[in-house]
């Protein structure tokens, strides 16, 4: 039989070994990517995507994240396609977090879309796609989402993150066509409601980062927000409050903050926000713009948190998909 000694020596060494597993994992470098705005044009861009996802899957990525827009605006928002589109995740052998663009459901009212109501399509999005609290992809990720963690803000179940070898990552509903901040009433109102959860969302992200000494930050979202430099002032702007909340919270975090969103289908790695003062840019903030609509491509983006700046890029550009 051991002695009580022998046995709080095993458990001192057993403590010392996993503590050591748990540095060694936030230390080491990892991979994901990055897509969005695609399938644009269905049924004839179903075969890039799938050669597209065949590629990924040989990349081995610990996950996807895809920015929102599985069609273009003019094309049908219907249950058919959202179907499709899931199928499509689920052949994802990595997990894939998805977070809604606008042409899934705020541009869904136009005639080529089908003139369905908006706030009809938002509710079939997120029952199909968000209907429990993990990621979508053949291997799932379990999520920590807003609406399991504060019962103001039930109703938005694609608001997540999930923390990755001390690197934070937020999922946060933020789609083209100015936020839903436009049209009728209705819109109006569903957009002031998420914008108060999203502000919400970014104090929370933020606030966790610092309390449990993250890394750094990644937000995955739809919306080119640096459109036009009137996105940031005009009051009219459906993104306004949301700019303003990361360019103060990034300026006193301090630490890497990545932006990932489509929207515009151009690929671009910048600075993009100035500190409050607006005489010097946030060099902790990244901005990637990923590929979209006739690009049927993706950008690897690899976590290296051994340095400063940890993140780098690397366009995935597929001849077959041209």
């Amino acid at each position: 039989m051991k002695s009580f000694k022998t046995i709080r020596l095993s458990v001192f060494f057993l403590t010392i070994t996993i503590a050591s597993f748990s540095t060694v994992a936030i230390g080491q470098t990892f991979k994901f990517i990055a897509l969005g705005d695609m399938p644009y044009s269905p049924p004839k861009d179903f075969q890039r995507f799938e050669t597209l996802i065949t590629e990924i899957n040989g990349l081995k990525p610990s996950f996807s994240i895809f920015i929102g827009d599985t069609k273009s605006g003019s094309s049908l928002c219907s249950d058919e396609h959202n179907q499709i589109i899931k199928s499509y995740f689920s052949s994802f052998n990595a997990p894939l977090v998805y977070s809604p663009g606008d042409n899934e459901w705020t541009d869904c009212h136009r005639p080529l879309a089908g003139a369905y109501d908006p706030l009809e399509r938002l509710e079939a999005l997120r029952s199909v796609f968000f209907s429990t609290n993990q990621s979508l992809g053949k291997n799932t990720l379990r999520l920590q989402r807003q609406s399991d963690l504060d019962p103001k803000y039930s109703k938005y179940v694609e608001n997540a993150y999930w923390v990755k070898n001390n690197f934070l990552f937020v999922s946060i509903h933020i789609p083209g066509s100015n936020n839903n901040n436009e049209g009728t009433e209705s819109a109006i109102k569903e957009y002031q409601g998420r914008n108060q959860a999203n502000l919400a969302w970014i104090d929370r992200a933020f606030n966790l980062a610092t309390q449990r000494n993250l890394s750094g930050i990644i937000f995955a979202y739809q919306a080119d927000m640096f459109y036009q430099p009137s996105q940031l002032t005009s009051t009219d702007s459906g993104y306004r409050d949301t700019l303003e909340s990361l360019i103060s919270r990034s300026e006193i975090f301090n630490k890497p903050v990545l932006l990932i969103h489509g929207d515009s289908h151009r690929l671009i790695i910048d600075q993009p926000l100035y500190r409050k003062n607006q005489k010097r840019v946030l060099e902790n903030v990244l901005r990637l713009q990923v590929m979209g609509a006739e690009q049927v491509q993706a950008v690897e983006v690899q976590v290296n948190p051994a340095q400063e700046q940890p993140f780098s890029f690397k366009p995935i550009i597929l001849k077959k998909n041209n």
